[in-house]
């Protein structure tokens, strides 16, 4: 207690609901790829070790794994990436207490001693948040994978399209977790999910098409790639309707996996409302786009 960085080493969470911390069974309540991103942090975790010699750590603290994990979890979670180049990753105590927003007020900065400035991007009314970005504000997966909690401010989501495989051509299409995005409060529907679902189905129907498509994208063509899109609309339509309504189904399994395992052990699953929080934040978001989208008549072909 007598260190200076008591108080603000006191203030820290012990408790985390992070894709790290999770139990086994909580992987099995989300979708493929929220689980995919959470099973990572978690090999991240147990990849570390303090067994090497360390020293300015005790073998008392190596022999603590509680507490080294701690430990790794405050500066894997309150850590930034310095802005100025150097590639440091740093902790500021206090400016790591801002929040996370979509649309964020504040930047940090660094100067050549390593101080940290925080710097408002606009001007912000009396008794407005103050809140930085903690990352892509259209991927509140990986916001619930590195730092457990969920963005309801997100704008969009990603599609959970997943291709057998994902081509270069996909790629060029625009195919990244990033980019194929369902929005949460238009339904609108991203450029790239348009074009990668198209493709998929003329590679099923019309390879010859498919080509033409690529190539109407790849040289600037609009008039031509529009034309086939305006074509095969009704086919697109449909794949996207079987996707949504394939994927509500899924999703409501896992709720009711989730809500089984929140009833019968929720002290070994305390994290199972989080997730169920966030599966709903994506069934709403699907819902959105079935109606934007008029799809609720398609029929599937």
């Amino acid at each position: 207690q007598d260190s200076p960085w008591f108080q603000y080493l006191n203030s820290l969470p012990r408790y985390y609901q992070n894709g790290a911390s999770m139990t086994l069974f909580c992987y099995t309540c989300v979708p493929p790829l929220v689980e995919l991103l959470c099973k990572q942090e978690r090999a991240r975790l147990n990849r570390v070790s303090v067994k090497e010699p360390v020293p300015f750590l005790s073998e008392e603290v190596k022999g603590n794994k509680k507490l080294w994990r701690w430990a790794y979890q405050v500066v894997y979670t309150r850590g930034f990436e310095a802005n100025n180049g150097s590639g440091d990753f740093c902790i500021a105590p206090m400016a790591d207490m801002f929040n996370h927003g979509s649309e964020a007020e504040i930047e940090l900065a660094y100067d050549e001693m390593g101080n940290c400035y925080a710097q408002t991007t606009r001007d912000v009314p009396a008794n407005s948040p103050l809140r930085m970005s903690y990352g892509d504000p259209t991927n509140p997966s990986f916001l619930l994978a590195r730092y457990g909690f969920l963005d309801e401010s997100s704008p969009a989501t990603f599609c959970k399209i997943f291709p057998s495989r994902v081509t270069e051509e996909m790629k060029n299409l625009g195919y990244a977790h990033n980019t194929m995005l369902f929005y949460k409060d238009t339904g609108d529907v991203s450029e790239e999910v348009w074009d990668i679902l198209l493709y998929m189905a003329l590679g099923e129907t019309d390879p010859a098409t498919q080509e033409q498509f690529y190539q109407a994208h790849m040289t600037g063509d609009y008039a031509t790639k529009q034309y086939i899109h305006e074509q095969y609309y009704p086919l697109t339509a449909s794949k996207l309707s079987n996707h949504i309504d394939t994927f509500l189904i899924e999703l409501d399994n896992l709720e009711s996996k989730g809500e089984y395992g929140e009833k019968v052990a929720p002290c070994d699953h305390p994290r199972i409302p989080l997730i169920l929080r966030h599966n709903d934040f994506v069934r709403k978001t699907f819902l959105a786009v079935r109606s934007r989208q008029g799809l609720d008549q398609v029929s599937y072909a």
